[in-house]
C-alpha cells in the first residue's frame, strides 16, 4: 500500500496550504478565495506534492496535484494558469517519458476548468461539490487508464484504491470545508450589514424623535403668534420658548455631529481646572435641583491638549449623567491627579449604579440607562471627543453604590509665554 501511503501524506500536506489560503482570504475579508492567494498556495502545493511523490521508477511519480489544479480552476478561475504551472514544474524533474504523460492529462483538464468556471459558480453549493468530486474522478480514471495502458508493474490494488478513492474523497474533504467557510463568512457579512443598517435606523429614529418634539412645540407657539389678538407681553415670552425648542433640536444636531465626526481640528492648551470650574458653575443649578452635592478637588497647573468646546461637552455630559443618577439627592466628587504622563479626571457619584452588562453597552448608538427619557446622544459625544483626545476610559459601578468614571488623557507641559 505504498501509493496509498503516499497519497494520504500528500492529502495532508494538502490540507495545511489549504487552511492558509482560507485564512488568507479571511483576513481579507472576502466572500471567495483570493485569486492571489490561490496561485501561490497552488503552486507551492503541487511542487510539495511533486517533491513527496511516490517514485515508481525514474519517469513516474504518483501524487495528489491534480488537487489544487482543480480547485484552483473551479473556485478561482485559474485553472490554466494552475495547469501550465503544473507542466513547468514536472518539467524540473526530466523531460522523460512521465512529462509527457502530464501534457496529456493536464492540458485538457486546464482546458474544460476554464469552460466549467462560469457555469459552476451559478450551481448550488451542494452541486458545487458534486462537481469537483466528479471532474477529480474523470482525473483519476484518466491516470489510471494511461497506467492499464503502459502496463506500469505495481500493485494494482494498491493502485486502484489509491486513485480512485484517495482523490475523489480529498476533494469532497477540501471543497466541503471550502464551501463551509465560504457561507459562514458569508453570514457573517450579512449580519454585520444588518448591524450596521440597525444602527442607522435607530440613529434616526432617536435624532427624528428628539428634533420633532422641540420644533412640534415652537410650532404651536408661531401658530399662536399669528392670532392679532396676542399682547406684547405673550408675544415676548412665545418667543422666548420658541428660542428655546430651536435651542433644544440645534444642540441634538450638534451632539449628532460631534460623535459623527470626532476629529479635533484645533488642538488648545487646556487648564483643566479653569475648565471644570466652568463646567461646575453651569451644573450647579441642575444639582440643587436633584439635591445633589458637587465636591471638587484639584491639582492646580495640569493641561491638556485639546478642543475646549469638545473637551467641555464630553465632561458635562459625564457630570451631568452622573447628576440624574441620583434622584433622591447625593454627591458628586470630581478631583484631577497626575500620574506620569498621564491626566486622570475621576468622576464619582453616589447614584442607582449599573449593571456590567449596561457598562459593556454604554456608549453604544443610542444606548441609554434612562430608558424611554435618554436617547443616549451624550455618551456617544462624549467617548467620541475621549477617543479624538488620544484618551481613554474606565468604569466601575455598582448597583446601589454608584459610580466612577477615569478619564484618562496625555498630560501637557504648559510652558507660559
Amino acid at each position: 500500500m505504498e501509493i496509498t501511503k503516499h497519497l494520504l501524506f500528500n492529502l495532508s500536506l494538502l490540507m495545511l496550504f489549504i487552511f492558509v489560503c482560507i485564512v488568507w482570504s479571511l483576513k481579507k475579508k472576502e466572500s471567495r478565495i483570493s485569486k492571489t492567494a490561490t496561485v501561490v498556495c497552488g503552486i507551492a502545493a503541487m511542487w510539495t506534492c511533486i517533491a513527496f511523490a511516490y517514485e515508481l521508477t525514474d519517469n513516474t511519480r504518483f501524487d495528489l496535484r491534480e488537487i489544487p489544479v482543480i480547485i484552483g480552476g473551479l473556485y478561482v478561475g485559474i485553472g490554466p494558469i494552475l495547469a501550465i504551472a503544473s507542466i513547468v514544474i514536472r518539467g524540473f524533474y526530466g523531460l522523460d517519458f512521465g512529462f509527457f504523460i502530464n501534457i496529456l492529462i493536464y492540458g485538457p483538464l486546464g482546458l474544460l476548468l476554464w469552460r466549467v468556471y462560469p457555469w459552476f459558480w451559478k450551481r448550488s453549493s451542494k452541486c458545487r461539490v458534486i462537481i469537483a468530486i466528479g471532474i477529480t474522478l474523470l482525473s483519476s480514471l484518466a491516470t489510471v487508464t494511461v497506467m492499464e495502458i503502459v502496463n506500469l508493474k505495481l500493485n494494482h490494488i494498491d493502485a486502484l484504491f489509491a486513485f480512485l478513492i484517495i482523490p475523489p474523497l480529498s476533494m469532497l474533504i477540501i471543497s466541503c470545508t471550502i464551501e463551509f467557510v465560504r457561507s459562514d463568512l458569508h453570514m457573517r457579512q450579512q449580519l454585520f450589514k444588518s448591524e450596521k443598517l440597525a444602527a442607522v435606523e435607530q440613529m434616526g429614529a432617536a435624532i427624528s424623535h428628539e428634533i420633532r418634539n422641540p420644533l412640534t412645540v415652537s410650532k404651536g407657539f408661531v401658530q399662536l403668534l399669528e392670532k392679532e389678538s396676542i399682547s406684547a407681553d405673550k408675544q415676548k415670552e412665545y418667543l422666548s420658548l420658541i428660542k428655546e425648542g430651536l435651542d433644544s433640536a440645534e444642540k441634538v444636531i450638534q451632539d449628532y455631529l460631534t460623535f459623527s465626526k470626532p476629529s479635533i481640528d484645533s488642538m488648545d492648551e487646556l487648564n483643566i481646572q479653569h475648565e471644570l470650574n466652568q463646567i461646575i458653575s453651569f451644573l450647579i443649578p441642575t444639582a440643587n435641583q436633584h439635591s445633589v452635592l458637587i465636591s471638587a478637588e484639584f491639582i492646580p497647573s495640569i493641561y491638556v491638549l485639546g478642543d475646549g468646546q469638545k473637551f467641555s461637552q464630553c465632561l458635562l455630559n459625564v457630570m451631568k449623567n452622573g447628576i440624574e443618577s441620583m434622584p433622591d439627592g447625593g454627591t458628586l466628587s470630581v478631583s484631577v491627579k497626575k500620574k506620569e504622563n498621564k491626566v486622570i479626571i475621576e468622576i464619582k457619584d453616589t447614584g442607582v449604579g449599573m449593571t456590567k452588562e449596561q457598562m459593556n453597552k454604554l456608549g453604544e448608538p443610542y444606548y441609554s440607562t434612562k430608558g424611554a427619557n435618554g436617547t443616549g446622544l451624550g455618551m456617544m459625544v462624549a467617548f467620541s471627543v475621549i477617543r479624538a483626545m488620544k484618551g481613554s476610559v474606565y468604569i466601575t459601578s455598582e448597583l446601589g453604590k454608584g459610580t466612577i468614571f477615569s478619564l484618562q488623557f496625555p498630560a501637557f507641559e504648559y510652558a507660559a509665554k
